[in-house]
């Protein structure tokens, strides 16, 4: 075969691949369209075998005619292969069934580039990178990436995009028409891919599986930003600082701390937030719910990390270790306030005078003296103090309860004070009234 004739072939070829239904995702309407743009050759020869391989081949007179008309439709086409597709879109007869799965198929060209799902073949290459596709209308698609040409242009806004498909599905954001019905819930979806995902929260289906770990994923994109807490990859750089992310929506998080911007405000007091998540969790102060339960003890929070924290009282648990002695801890918070032991840092200064605190808590609790406020109240009695434990230790003078007892004899205190006084009865200490 010449050289020529190889390469009007090829014309050919891209030209059939570019009208087939299946590849390039459009309706039997659009591919009838494509047939009404003329087609040009470079050469008159390239005319001529254009003819013979295609029209001749087809039977497709070469005229503007479209002799075949539809029963079904008011549409004339021009190949008697499109009528009898046009039938089967509507009976929904398909004939063609894969081997490897239940899929069937109306068209055998749909068949066979669905068959490259199951073997992996990717046959049409981008000669300016390194990806290739399966089907030949992919890698016109994607070679629109490398000249950045888009040719289908929305007529309602700006965008504009490489694919057809492409252009239909980003209309229905303007129409807000919504087809893809969930079966199982009220929720629909304009785009059938979206559909599949959200049926996967009913399914619980997770087909994206991480090859380093054992975590799996309900969605690609999932999966992709995943991977990159392996390869520590941080593609999202902060303009303000050196800050980088492997998620843009972190990024976007980070940026709002330069701004100081809180956007999610709580509807039922004046408080406001950098994440939704927190808002959400705030919220939980006000219903009261507390969807987070201990498995177990009949403990529940109202947040996950709470829980979690609980948990090492069972486990006994403590990640968070002193570097100065071999102290460790459940919590955070309770090793930064160890480590002030260490380092003597007192960082809650008193407003009123020169004193100074470890721990805020007990800074509030010091303030307490020179406002002279009493907080906690018995419900026994008209008492009132201003910490809590010295409330605890005067409830028991209604109870009766003596919890603290003599090692030594077989008295009992209702205080620990009282117990320590009493001890120096026996180790021969003179006792100061």
């Amino acid at each position: 075969m010449e050289m020529s004739e190889i390469k009007v072939k090829e014309e050919i070829e891209a030209f059939e691949e570019q009208i087939n239904i299946h590849s390039v995702g459009i309706t039997l309407k659009e591919e009838i369209e494509i047939y009404e743009e003329p087609i040009a050759f470079t050469s008159g020869r390239y005319l001529v075998k254009h003819e013979k391989l295609f029209h001749i081949k087809h039977q497709i007179p070469p005229t503007e005619e479209k002799p075949y008309q539809c029963s079904q439709h008011d549409k004339f086409v021009l190949l008697n292969s499109h009528l009898i597709r046009c039938k089967k879109t509507d009976t929904g007869e398909k004939s063609y069934q894969c081997n490897q799965c239940d899929k069937a198929f109306s068209q055998n060209g749909c068949l066979k580039t669905h068959q490259r799902t199951h073997t992996g073949e990717k046959p049409y290459a981008c000669s300016q990178c390194d990806k290739a596709f399966s089907y030949k209308s992919a890698l016109i698609a994607h070679q629109s990436t490398h000249t950045g040409e888009k040719p289908y242009q929305c007529s309602q806004c700006d965008k504009g995009f490489s694919w057809k498909s492409f252009l239909i599905r980003h209309q229905k954001t303007h129409t807000g028409e919504k087809s893809y019905q969930c079966s199982q819930c009220d929720k629909a979806f304009s785009q059938n891919s979206s559909l599949k995902t959200h049926q996967r929260t009913h399914t619980g289906e997770k087909p994206y599986a991480c090859s380093q770990c054992d975590k799996a994923f309900s969605q690609k994109s999932v999966l992709k930003e995943h991977q990159k807490t392996h390869t520590g990859e941080k593609p999202y750089q902060c303009s303000q600082c050196d800050k980088a992310f492997s998620k843009n929506s972190y990024l976007k998080t980070h940026q709002i701390t330069h701004t100081g911007e809180k956007p999610h405000q709580c509807s039922q007091c004046d408080k406001a937030f950098l994440k939704k998540y927190d808002l959400r969790e705030h919220q939980r102060a006000h219903t009261g719910e507390k969807p987070y339960q201990c498995s177990q003890c009949d403990k529940a929070f109202s947040q996950n990390s709470s829980l979690k924290t609980h948990q090492r009282t069972h486990s006994g648990e403590k990640p968070y270790a002193c570097s100065q002695c071999d102290k460790a801890f459940s919590h955070k918070s309770a090793l930064i306030q160890h480590q002030r032991t260490h380092t003597g840092e007192k960082p809650y200064a008193c407003s009123q005078c020169d004193k100074a605190f470890s721990h805020k808590s007990v800074l509030i609790e010091h303030q307490r003296t020179h406002t002279g406020e009493k907080p906690y109240h018995c419900s026994q009695c008209d008492k009132a103090f201003s910490h809590k434990s010295v409330l605890i230790e005067h409830q028991i003078t209604h109870t009766g309860e003596k919890p603290y007892q003599c090692s030594q004899c077989d008295k009992a205190f209702s205080q620990n004070k009282y117990l320590k006084r009493h001890q120096r009865t026996h180790w021969g200490e003179t006792i100061s009234m």
